[in-house]
């Protein structure tokens, strides 16, 4: 049995980190029709350039940034993620490195981080890139430009983003590798990246989202090695975390 020195921890915002979807959490906050017609339109828009164009028309309205900012920071997130992320950065051994990777965008994540206290747990976030310009719109694009070189992912992720490229990408920005990779996540896009994932390694895999089915029906036939441990809610998570082996 060899220690475990350093790990990583992987998270996916929504669902995974946060307890809702904050794409469509703001609309069904601030402009319920809105999060309708999203609906009847995600199969023919790109997921990201849809909520961009959806905030144009919440901006048209005259929502405000305050409006928004508001409706992140009461979009449910449970407590005892908080407490069980926080003990974990917390903790002298294993040296633990957090790492976000979503298909939210940089503001959404970064405004709900900070009224929870967690501004700074990640070492690095990336996401879809969002700012805010001086008329109070919040201005979303891809993480892979339309009009630039587009990844090559075979596995399934959406056009703005393959999230097994960005966690290779991290890893290699991050050398020497880590002992240890714990992926917490619950959408299908999640599958890419935990294919990238060792025996070593595991995925925290939330019950009856998209991931799991992934897992399911194309683990095996994809070479999935890494180990398997499922949750529902936060406070399993928070109780793997407490229960993790220190040697590998």
């Amino acid at each position: 049995m060899s220690k475990i020195h350093r790990q990583l921890i992987v998270y996916d915002f929504d669902w995974s980190l946060a307890d809702q979807d904050s794409d469509r959490w703001i609309f069904e906050v601030l402009a319920p029709d809105l999060r309708r017609k999203m609906k009847s339109l995600k199969d023919e828009i790109q997921w990201t350039d849809l909520v961009a164009q959806s905030l144009r028309e919440l901006h048209a309205r005259g929502h405000t940034r305050e409006d928004i900012e508001g409706a992140l920071k009461v979009m449910p997130f449970h407590p005892a993620m908080v407490r069980g992320v926080k003990a974990v950065k917390a903790a002298s051994t294993p040296e633990t490195t957090f790492f976000c990777l979503s298909n939210a965008n940089s503001v959404f994540i970064k405004t709900i981080l900070h009224s929870k206290g967690l501004e700074n747990l990640f070492t690095e976030i990336v996401t879809n890139p969002a700012e805010w310009d001086p008329s109070g719109l919040l201005k979303l694009r891809r993480c892979v430009d339309p009009n630039g070189p587009q990844h090559s992912c075979k596995i399934g992720c959406s056009p703005n983003m393959c999230k097994g490229d960005e966690l290779e990408a991290f890893l290699e920005r991050h050398k020497p590798g880590f002992d240890r990779i714990i992926y917490v996540g619950d959408g299908s896009n999640d599958f890419c990246p935990i294919l990238r994932l060792r025996s070593q390694d595991m995925i925290l895999c939330r019950y009856y989202r998209g991931l799991e089915k992934r897992i399911a029906k194309e683990g095996e036939k994809e070479g999935l090695k890494c180990q398997i441990r499922y949750w529902a809610g936060a406070w399993e998570v928070e109780e793997i975390f407490k229960t993790l082996p220190d040697t590998l």
